[in-house]
């Protein structure tokens, strides 16, 4: 699974920055300029690392369900 996740984390991230280039976005310098643009990107981090850590505890549990199943599985 680790494996899988991190291939689609890289692939996501590099999609993002071929999409970066050339590009010029008013309201992007606007927000940069002010000070704001890292208000946004603490956001933004601040929801995906919540969301990585929600899917990784989501895993754990998943796998120790299975686990105890397979477990009462061969026990019965």
């Amino acid at each position: 699974m680790k494996p899988k996740f991190l291939f689609l984390i890289t692939g996501l991230l590099l999609n993002l920055l071929a999409f970066a280039q050339d590009t010029t976005i008013d309201m992007a310098d606007t927000m940069r300029k002010e000070g704001k643009i890292y208000v946004v990107v603490a956001i933004i981090l601040t929801i995906f690392a919540g969301i990585i850590f929600y899917l990784v505890r989501l895993d754990r549990k998943i796998t120790k369900l299975e686990k105890e199943e397979k477990h009462n599985h061969f026990n019965k």
